[in-house]
């Protein structure tokens, strides 16, 4: 069989480099999600720990359109929900949610939450996602459904609920609320993010005109495992990075 090198994530040897590095992918996350049409006020926010002060996350400023966010915008927030880094406020649902989501998941770099069109009708059927194509099937037992919609996330309480059913999956639709998801990169994050949003479109689209044949579990399991897997969500998140890194460079400021 023909061997196929592909690309790996790169590898730092220093703190400062992989910040960067995880700065410049989630500023270039945002203006991919504005690309989307992911927006909504001042709704939705994407996160990536600190590589050095773990303990630490970066994320957008509170009010800032996706689409303006550069890396020199980005700001540092601590589990207290203080801003370390930066000149601007953070969004409190953001920190609510990101903190208790960081906190409860170690091995996640990033996570991504935003109340995108689809998946925001999607989330007021209290249904998950079914193996109807093969890129639905990337989500085949891999994401969780947190039954418990209360209003704006402003308590802490409700962050460790939402990062419960979260578990150890890749995303969770949040009741009446909306998508999030999360990788060991930015880049996978983001991906599973735009994903699942096109999955719950799709789904819309096929049982608006009839019900849809489900893949056989056992091969959806098996697309899992070839499609579904963090590197399989880094691999597809480079050619809209370097869309965007092209055509929007000034993200990169």
């Amino acid at each position: 069989m023909l061997e196929i090198v592909r690309p790996e994530p790169p590898v730092f040897q220093t703190f400062d480099e992989e910040r960067l590095h995880r700065k410049q992918r989630l500023a270039a996350a945002f203006r991919l999600f504005s690309r989307f049409g992911f927006n909504e006020g001042i709704a939705g926010h994407i996160t990536a720990r600190d590589p050095e002060r773990t303990d630490c996350f970066w994320v957008n400023p509170y009010g800032m359109h996706f689409s303006h966010v550069r890396v020199s915008d980005l700001i540092l927030v601590n589990h207290e929900g203080e801003v370390v880094e930066g000149t601007r406020p953070v969004n409190t649902a953001a920190f609510v949610i990101h903190s208790q989501v960081h906190g409860a998941r170690p091995d996640v770099v990033a996570a991504a939450h935003a109340h995108s069109l689809h998946g925001k009708a999607w989330s007021s059927l209290g249904r998950l996602l079914d193996p109807i194509t093969q890129d639905a099937c990337a989500f085949y037992n891999d994401h969780g459904f947190f039954d418990d919609y209360t209003g704006v996330v402003l308590d802490l309480d409700d962050g460790r609920r939402l990062a419960q059913a979260l578990g150890g999956q890749k995303a969770v639709i949040l009741k009446n609320h909306g998508l999030l998801t999360v990788g060991h990169t930015v880049d996978e994050a983001a991906w599973w993010f735009i994903a699942m949003e096109r999955n719950c479109q799709a789904q819309f689209l096929a049982e608006s005109v009839g019900k849809p044949f489900l893949i056989d579990p056992d091969v959806a399991k098996m697309t899992e495992s070839q499609i579904g897997t963090p590197i399989a969500g880094w691999h597809s998140f480079q050619p809209l990075f370097e869309r965007i890194a092209r055509e929007e460079p000034d993200l990169f400021e």
